[in-house]
């Protein structure tokens, strides 16, 4: 095996471990926040104030999101992704294991909520600035032809992330009680983020930066203010990846924190069911967003976007019907289903958004889009969600949500600007000595 290739499988790995890990690390909070943190945090407040306020906390941790894709791609733009990567996964490391260590409120009163935002924050400002660096490394190492399926490599990561978290917190509540899950098993998930944090350094420490970067560094192509680039001249672009990103992070949220609660306190099945219920949405998820990708190499990524934003908006209604029924074959058949739209607007996210900008300011324009579109999305979408059913008396109003997003991302979709192949091949690879680089205008790189 050449070194080449050597290096860039090197580079899948680590995009694909250092994501699962670092979704690993945000899923188990909002699996927290459905299960347990209402009753150890927010107990003063009652059951189903406690929730929401629980809820609330994943929302919080998207305000900062942008602040932490800003942050990342200013200094994955100027200095390179590799060293933004490590730090990343670091700063989500501490806070996950901040968690885990955290006093209740029956112990420390009000600082334990307090302390609780605080760590969320910090996980927020690591996830903002992870997926665009995690996306890029991933796509700017590909050869052409292949950076939808390269870039899925990061992509994969969520769902896998999701079944780490989801198995883990099946296992734990399996071997416990409930009152002992309550008094201690919910740290474990947290606190064995520290072995996987570790593997994760290791692997992300050894991989070599980006070629597109290293072309820009030797040319002197890089950008003072690559913030100011992206909005100034490229504002179309980020406000379509914005859109791109809506309803399938609103969507995944719902999967990740929400159908949990929703299945445990509003149809009364158990934390265990509800949980394999969700690994199997995201085994569903994982294979869609592997063939999203690739089928997005062969026919184009805003074909693949579209059929899976119809998709998503069809089954909309019957993804609660089906819950409704509380039949566990027909819950799973409601999330698996789920799983495929979610995939077909996920997988080839990587590549659309390296696409987009140019180079010089790639990492800062994928970041914030990326941050901007899940705070619009998925912020509050299980709190919000959670308010619709306590306000309609119905789970079909959280249909009707998504509906709405999905129809704003159908208009994002329809307003996308997709270059030929051959073009978008040469625009990703493209580096300029001075100014944009234009669709078309290719590097000295092969």
């Amino acid at each position: 095996m050449s070194d080449q290739r050597r290096q860039v499988r090197r580079v899948l790995g680590a995009s694909l471990v250092g994501t699962t890990i670092e979704w690993y690390d945000f899923f188990i909070y909002a699996s927290a926040s459905g299960l347990v943190f209402g009753q150890l945090f927010f107990s003063p407040l009652g059951p189903t104030a406690g929730l929401l306020a629980s809820f609330a906390t994943i929302g919080v941790s998207f305000v900062v999101r942008p602040f932490g894709g800003i942050l990342a791609g200013h200094l994955g733009d100027r200095f390179g992704r590799r060293g933004v990567l490590v730090a990343t996964l670091l700063l989500m490391g501490i806070s996950t294991v901040g968690v885990g260590l955290l006093p209740t409120y029956a112990s420390i009163g009000t600082a334990a909520p307090v302390l609780l935002v605080v760590l969320r924050l910090l996980q927020g400002v690591s996830a903002g600035g992870e997926w665009g660096g995690a996306a890029l490394m991933s796509v700017e190492h590909a050869p052409h032809g292949k950076r939808g399926f390269y870039g899925s490599f990061p992509q994969l990561g969520v769902p896998i992330g999701l079944l780490v978290a989801n198995g883990v917190f099946f296992t734990v509540s399996g071997l416990t009680t409930r009152e002992q899950f309550l008094d201690w098993g919910w740290r474990i998930p947290f606190l064995f983020s520290v072995v996987l944090i570790g593997v994760g350094l290791l692997i992300r420490y050894r991989v070599a930066e980006s070629p597109v970067f290293e072309e820009l560094r030797q040319r002197r192509a890089r950008r003072s203010a690559p913030l100011g680039v992206v909005l100034w001249q490229h504002p179309r672009e980020l406000v379509v990846g914005i859109g791109l990103f809506m309803a399938n992070n609103m969507a995944g949220y719902l999967l990740i924190a929400f159908i949990t609660t929703y299945g445990t306190r509003t149809l009364g099945l158990s934390t265990a069911t509800m949980l394999l219920i969700g690994i199997a949405g995201a085994v569903s998820w994982g294979f869609a967003t592997l063939f999203a990708a690739r089928w997005s190499d062969r026919v184009g990524r805003k074909r693949v976007y579209l059929v899976g934003t119809l998709a998503l908006l069809v089954w909309a209604f019957p993804l609660f019907l089906l819950l409704d029924t509380a039949n566990v074959a027909l819950m799973v058949l409601a999330v698996v289903v789920f799983g495929i739209p979610l995939g077909l607007t996920y997988g080839q996210q990587s590549a659309t958004y390296a696409e987009m900008f140019p180079a010089p300011v790639r990492y800062s324009g994928a970041s914030l889009a990326y941050a901007l579109g899940a705070v619009l999305g998925g912020a509050f979408a299980p709190l919000l969600s959670a308010y619709l059913v306590q306000v309609t008396g119905t789970s079909l109003s959280v249909s009707a949500y998504i509906a709405v997003l999905a129809l704003i991302t159908l208009a994002a979709v329809l307003a996308m600007r997709e270059r030929p192949a051959a073009e978008r091949e040469a625009f990703v690879d493209g580096v300029p000595d001075d100014g944009p680089v234009a669709a078309g205008q290719t590097s000295s790189r092969s």
